[in-house]
């Protein structure tokens, strides 16, 4: 094969192709799956995929080199050639499709345009061959519709007001020639009426874009291909990838294929079907189709779609006859197609098919999305056939979609007694209450307001990514399981109900009619997005039960990872939570947490004692007061672990935040005390700081104030000891925060060693523990070797490190963040992944510094990046210990460690 840079277009048909299933990178997903499906002898019509270089190239240059242009024009003669029909040609024209296809699928977020090719000069050539005119007057409809939309349109950069672009204004001409027919459905539209409509929409396109209609073919191919490749850039795409964290220098490629019709009649159709259930993972072949029609009207959701089989039929469909029943000699072939994409993926898979009298042609196929307990279901069941390995079955399932699998879902006794008021067809899985919007644009705008809410919509489009990511659920009258909504949201592991045909949606007055009842905009429903019911009002949730499968896949995944896994906890019930969810220890136990929540008032009260005291005297005297309630708090979590480490940091936070700030709290505290609230205020006045995360915190507290310190080592130690008197296992791990050097760590080294010293002289025992440091400022990680020489472990503390390396504050940046991303100055959001080019390298210099010095340290991360899917790879590959992060989140992390230790062993 000629090397890529040499080589812009990939032919495939005929039982040939350029290309492999592999080349996805270079094809896309599209043009890498339809040259497998070539080569396997399946029935894929001819085409070419321009490469993905092409569409980068495109972009920088606004266009197509002649060279690029001549190769286009010889790959469309292989398909001339193979059709026996030709381009532009009068009597016998061959008409293509222009499809993008990106290496990862985003469904719906990019452009397509079919019927490319169709003129006033190719016109009376498609109905001598076809003997079938309305067909051909439908297709050339279908193309300025789609044509205007797409590439006159939106590739121009023209952006109409709301309800006012080119599609919705022929939308609307074809609901008006509907209804002058009296039509319910665009299949029972004549020749004349589908002529006067192409002329009204021609006009329409003159009138609102200033143009004609482009009637030279390859004018249309030109520029179908153009607009295919900048739909990678359009808003739609663009926040898609950013949702999905798609790098913009990956590009889409383009598919030019011959067309072939699934609306030349009653023994034409087209479909989508999947290979397993994406829902729920059982092997079962499931699917939808339409007689009648082109492939877009499927994903529209205008006309309700039949079922492939019995097993495919939801309340919208169980009346319709099936494809198996209407055309069982083509449903044969799909499931010998389906069985064939199986064994050479060994995935579930989704294939698009169209049937041109009664002659089956798989359009495209691909990985299918799938809700996170299909995604289970699929890799276990696959397993256990011995269709794929173990390290294939954890690949399988992302490690987001373990969260999904525990998402809440409704109180089932509640619901029991509730009654729904609307049904749809279960898209998306779990429970979700929320207050209602209808659009988009309310969506986030709701969302940034802090409030849970429901996207209602007739039907979702690629214009409402943002407001569908924004939702906390999404419903939609129209569409079936394999329209917009279900495919995305299904994706996301979001609850999803579409086609709830109960409801009458008045976007405009922003209200929905559903049973008789009216609800307005912020009225609460309750979606249970498993069963596709819909409840008035606010139903309660509980957490969904961990099924048997999960465990098994659980236990499956701790075979794998090298990475250890520890919860950031503060209580005895964080600390169950953390081991029911597979922690190996506890990575953060913040000390300052028992002054906060329940329980809290008398240890609270105790250190503002303390912290407002005059002299040492009285601040030793606060805090042997105190002492009982810390060592207390810290042994019954230590008792919750038996024997897993726990990394106990000693006080973080600066001492003000702990100092009433009204006024009444300083007159309440004051009574308390005994002393005025002037000295209360005045005190507070004298520990205020401008800027208080890089002011009198941490370490800086243990030098200033080492009896603070002592009370709380002493605290740790005795709570050890007694723990270990009593035949408990115990594993500390005391942790100075916000360290800048080796001279802070060597001077509370002493303290803690003097302690140390004190409390094993009363207990008359040895009481192990660990000597460590939080690693979270800039000047640390450069100083590791020297800071090596006291500490035993280094905890790298990721939050604040990101703050210090970007000087952003994470409580400040949504007033600038969003630019960065958008004008790609950052890639990421920093405090969501870590930023490997500069946090990461600086975790690296204190890794390679630390175990210079000392190459047994123990390495570990605690902030919320150790939850982090990207993030804990990352970790994986700069040889970490273990992460840390929240309970919830560990799933997620023990997955995402598997993964990472996989991946590496197959890239050796």
């Amino acid at each position: 094969m000629t090397k890529s840079e040499d080589k812009h277009v990939f032919r495939f048909g005929a039982k040939t192709a350029d290309g492999t299933g592999s080349m996805k990178n270079l094809l896309g997903g599209k043009g890498a799956s339809l040259a497998g499906a070539t080569l396997l002898g399946l029935p894929v019509p001819p085409g070419f995929t321009i490469s993905t270089e092409v569409c980068n190239l495109y972009l920088k240059t606004g266009g197509l080199s002649d060279k690029i242009k001549a190769e286009i024009k010889e790959a469309l003669s292989f398909v001339e050639k193979t059709m026996g029909m030709k381009f532009g040609d009068s009597k016998n024209p061959l008409l293509v499709s222009a499809r993008s296809g990106a290496r990862q699928s985003m469904p719906g977020m990019m452009e397509t345009v079919l019927n490319v090719g169709l003129t006033t000069s190719t016109i009376p050539g498609l109905i001598e061959t076809t003997k079938n005119e309305r067909f051909v007057y439908d297709s050339y409809r279908r193309l300025i519709m789609m044509y205007s939309d797409v590439v006159m349109e939106k590739a121009a950069g023209i952006e109409p007001e709301e309800g006012h672009g080119i599609r919705q204004q022929m939308e609307r001409l074809l609901e008006a020639k509907k209804k002058k027919a009296g039509c319910l459905t665009d299949t029972c539209l004549n020749v004349a009426q589908l002529k006067e409509l192409c002329k009204e929409f021609k006009d329409a396109v003159k009138k609102t874009l200033g143009k004609e209609f482009p009637d030279e073919p390859y004018e249309q191919l030109w520029g179908a291909v153009g607009a295919v490749f900048k739909s990678w850039g359009g808003a739609r795409a663009v926040a898609y990838r950013r949702i999905e964290n798609i790098p913009d220098e990956w590009g889409t490629a383009c598919t030019v294929q011959a067309m072939v019709f699934g609306n030349m009649g009653d023994h034409s159709a087209t479909g989508v079907a999947f290979s397993r259930n994406p829902a729920t993972g059982e092997n079962k072949f499931y699917g939808e189709f339409l007689i009648n029609a082109q492939g877009e009207d499927v994903v529209a959701g205008t006309r309700t779609p039949n079922a492939m089989n019995e097993e495919s039929k939801n309340d919208q469909s169980k009346d319709l006859p099936t494809l198996e029943e209407v055309m069982p000699e083509m449903y044969n072939q799909l499931v010998a197609i389906r069985d064939t994409l199986e064994k050479d993926t060994k995935d579930m898979i989704d294939l698009e098919f169209t049937i041109q009298e009664n002659k089956l042609f798989l359009v495209q196929h691909r990985v299918g999305k799938r809700t996170a307990t299909a995604a289970l279901n699929i890799a276990m069941d696959m397993l256990h056939t011995k269709f794929i390995d173990e390290p294939t079955a954890i690949l399988r399932v992302a490690p987001e979609q373990l969260g999904q699998l525990l998402y809440p879902i409704l109180d089932p006794e509640a619901e029991a007694k509730a009654t729904p008021i609307a049904r749809g067809l279960p898209a998306g899985p779990g429970g979700a209450v929320g207050q209602i919007v209808f659009t988009s644009e309310a969506a986030v705008e709701w969302n940034r307001k802090g409030k849970h809410i429901v996207l209602i919509r007739e039907e979702t489009s690629p214009e409402d990514i943002e407001g569908m990511r924004a939702a906390n659920a999404v419903l939609t009258a129209r569409g079936g399981m394999t329209s917009h909504a279900a495919l995305v949201t299904r994706g996301w592991g979001k609850c999803c109900i579409v086609g709830a045909s109960g409801l009458d949606i008045n976007t405009y007055e922003k209200t929905v009619t559903i049973d008789g009842q009216l609800y307005k905009e912020g009225d609460y429903l309750t979606l249970n997005g498993t069963q596709g019911l819909v409840y008035s009002g606010e139903l309660p949730m509980i957490e969904a039960t961990e099924n048997p499968r999960l465990k098994e896949f659980m236990g499956l995944i701790d075979k794998y990872r090298r990475l250890g896994v520890r919860a950031n906890a503060d209580t005895p019930e964080d600390a169950k939570v953390a081991l029911a969810f597979g922690a190996e220890g506890i990575g953060l136990f913040r000390t300052e947490h028992m002054f906060y929540g329940e329980g809290s008032d008398e240890p609270l009260f105790l250190l503002r004692k303390m912290i407002l005291s005059n002299t040492r005297a009285e601040r030793l005297h606060a805090l042997k007061e105190l002492a009982p309630y810390v060592k207390q708090d810290i042994k019954a979590t230590l008792r919750v672990m038996d024997g897993h480490p726990v990394t106990i940091r000693l006080l973080d936070p600066p001492l003000h935040e702990f100092v009433p700030q009204s006024k009444f709290g300083q007159e309440k505290l004051a009574v308390a005390l005994g002393i005025s609230a002037e000295d209360v205020h005045k005190r507070g006045e004298q520990i205020h700081e401008n800027n208080p995360m890089m002011g009198h915190r941490g370490v800086r507290l243990g030098i200033t104030y080492p009896e603070i310190y002592e009370m709380q080592v002493r605290a740790i130690l005795e709570a050890g000891a007694e723990l270990l008197k009593e035949g408990k296992e115990v594993h500390l791990e005391i942790m100075i925060p916000v360290t800048i050097g080796a001279a802070e760590l060597k001077t509370m080294q002493l303290i803690v060693e003097k302690v140390y010293d004190e409390v094993k002289n009363e207990v008359g025992a040895d009481i192990p523990y660990m000597y460590g440091t939080m690693i979270e400022i800039p000047r640390a990680c450069m100083r590791a070797g020297d800071m090596a020489q006291s500490a035993q472990f280094f905890s790298f503390g990721t939050n604040d490190l990101s703050q210090m390396s970007f000087g952003f504050s994470r409580d400040d940046i949504d007033s600038f963040l969003p630019d960065y991303l958008d004008l790609h100055i950052l890639r990421n959001d920093p405090f969501v992944s870590i930023d490997k080019r500069g946090v990461g390298q600086l975790m690296e210099i204190a890794i390679e510094r630390g175990r210079k010095t000392r190459p047994d340290i123990k390495l570990g991360v605690c902030g919320e990046h150790g939850g982090d899917p990207r993030s804990v790879e990352f970790f994986h590959e700069i040889g970490l210990d273990y992460v840390s992060c929240s309970p919830y989140r560990l799933p997620i992390a023990r997955l995402a460690a598997a993964q990472a230790a996989i991946k590496e062993k197959y890239s050796k």
